[in-house]
């Protein structure tokens, strides 16, 4: 069976998975009383397009098998599984754990399909005349690159005209769904990677987004499209990778409309902001839902670079000009790792008016010039801080307060914030920061739901967060010997052939500072036997 993870935690997830991992254990797990449709070279399909996709039903599974050359072809998903039996669309890695690639320049539709909308979209779930029109459900994709929608790439329609992009294409289009999971993607070169819609008619719900990559998204010159756009009510992004938009792109990394947003766990960097979470203008149902006024963003990776287009990293409330349906809500920031490389630095929130609130704790908020280039609002809104770490010098607002900043003295504020290695961009803290043991509770509204249990391990991976002692600012919690940064100590993390240092030397900078357990500036035999011994407490 495929558990969702959208609701309460992560979930049955392996700790640490590779993606490879983790599509692995999905599939193993996976009940299918329905047909299986296996796609590949050397299997009972060699196209896609020749899978009865207008046929499926609850518990079929289409498997996509890697090959040398793309899959030059795009379908239409509108069928409906459900919670025990889901229809999944899974990819079957090749060699090295390379995924199947679904390009959409040059691709042939099928022609017993028959839907609208065929150019937004490689992959097209919902809205369609044949098969007929129902609202999707349990939806699974997982496991497949898919690439190249966007122009001036062009495709053959279903009723075999040729046919172009508009700049709104996307990978994946959810016209509407429900219970719909991404997983394990590869999402590049298209207008948007990923666009779920929703409307007063057809409102999209329960979408989960996890362990994808998704970069080199939007158009040239327009401000429009992005890495992934999306509108519903509960949603779910985890554990994903949000690289750098397409060079020339004015859109955001991660744009949303949605009510019941979490953001949780991911590595995010590029885009004109990484985060721009904004007013539900298509869907009445959004707006008046009651989780409309509530978003939580945590646990993620935020890079700002010299080559981002705004200073700003997260703006939240609406860009409609209807300021009436704004979030008008609360933004709970918590336990974050956010680093700005770029000389003007950066303002952390742009709160569009002063009815949006936000709760800011327990971030890790660096920026590598002065203090001074740090403003944690642009003008507006209202936020409360605490236990953050920073550089001191730090300023309200970038454009001039006209909202409210309510300070309580609890942030720690260091000149150096000690990562374990900032150049590798190992941004967890090493056991001498400020940072160690120095956050606090979370807010009520918080918990128990949205307690930091996880954190993200690069790239696309999940670690459980360690219980060590009192809980650390940031996205990551110190944990001696932990090596690779998973969460634990395990036989992976033993590099002692790279890190050991004999009685003279001195331990390089760096994750092998992490296995220096007594502090004395060597890793030697009593460093040795110190990871013996949390290594068999672990049970490793």
């Amino acid at each position: 069976m495929v558990c969702s993870t959208l609701n309460n935690g992560v979930g049955p997830g392996v700790r640490a998975a590779g993606i490879l991992g983790v599509v692995i254990l999905l599939a193993v797990a996976a009940s299918a009383p329905g047909a299986l449709y296996e796609v590949g070279e050397n299997a009972a399909y060699t196209s896609v397009g020749a899978v009865p996709w207008e046929s499926l039903s609850a518990g079929d599974e289409v498997r996509i098998h890697w090959r040398a050359t793309p899959y030059r072809e795009k379908w239409l998903i509108a069928a409906q599984g459900t919670a025990a039996d889901p229809i999944v669309v899974r990819g079957v890695p090749g060699p090295n754990g390379a995924l199947p690639v679904i390009e959409g320049n040059g691709a042939t539709t099928r022609k017993q399909l028959d839907f609208w909308s065929e150019s937004r979209g490689v992959i097209k779930v919902g809205g369609s005349s044949h098969p007929p029109n129902v609202m999707p459900q349990h939806i699974v994709i997982e496991g497949l690159e898919i690439r190249s929608a966007r122009p001036p790439y062009t495709f053959t329609d279903d009723t075999g005209a040729s046919a172009s992009y508009p700049n709104n294409a996307a990978g994946i289009y959810v016209e509407k769904g429900e219970h719909i999971t991404v997983r394990g993607c590869v999402l590049h070169d298209c207008g948007n990677g990923l666009f779920v819609a929703s409307s007063d008619a057809n409102t999209s719900r329960d979408i989960l987004i996890e362990h994808c990559h998704i970069y080199d998204n939007g158009n040239v010159g327009s401000i429009y499209e992005h890495n992934t756009y999306t509108a519903a009510i509960g949603i779910v992004y985890q554990f994903n990778r949000f690289g750098p938009l397409r060079a020339g792109a004015g859109g955001n990394s991660l744009k949303d409309r949605s009510a019941g947003l979490v953001v949780r766990y991911n590595w995010l960097e590029g885009g004109n902001r990484q985060f721009d979470l904004v007013d539900a203008e298509d869907s009445s149902q959004i707006e008046n839902h009651s989780s409309y006024r509530e978003t939580f963003v945590y646990g993620n990776v935020v890079i700002e670079s010299e080559e981002t287009g705004n200073r700003q990293i997260l703006h939240y409330g609406g860009d409609s000009g209807v300021i009436g349906q704004y979030r008008k809500g609360r933004l709970y920031f918590h336990h974050n790792t956010v680093v700005s490389t770029r000389s003007s630095g950066m303002t952390l929130l742009r709160l569009s008016t002063n009815d949006e609130t936000c709760d800011a704790r327990n971030n890790v908020l660096w920026v590598t010039s002065g203090g001074s280039a740090f403003a944690f609002l642009d003008s507006t809104g209202v936020l409360d801080i605490r236990h953050n770490l920073l550089k001191p010098g730090w300023i309200a607002a970038s454009s001039g307060l006209t909202g409210t900043l309510n300070d309580d003295g609890t942030s720690v504020e260091t000149s150096g914030a000690a990562f374990v290695d900032f150049v590798a961009r190992d941004y967890r803290l090493a056991a001498d920061s400020s940072g160690v043991d120095a956050a606090t509770g979370l807010a009520a509204a918080a918990l128990p739901t949205h307690a930091v249990d996880w954190q993200y391990v690069k790239h696309r991976a999940m670690g459980a967060r360690p219980a060590a002692g009192p809980p650390d600012i940031g996205a990551f919690e110190h944990l001696a010997g932990d090596y690779d940064g998973d969460g634990a100590v395990t036989v992976d993390d033993a590099l002692w052939s790279v890190c050991a240092t004999g009685p003279g030397g001195t331990v390089a900078a760096g994750a092998c500072a992490l296995l220096d357990f007594d502090a004395d500036g060597r890793v030697d035999l009593r460093d040795y036997a110190r990871f013996q011994g949390e290594l068999a407490s672990a049970g490793g």
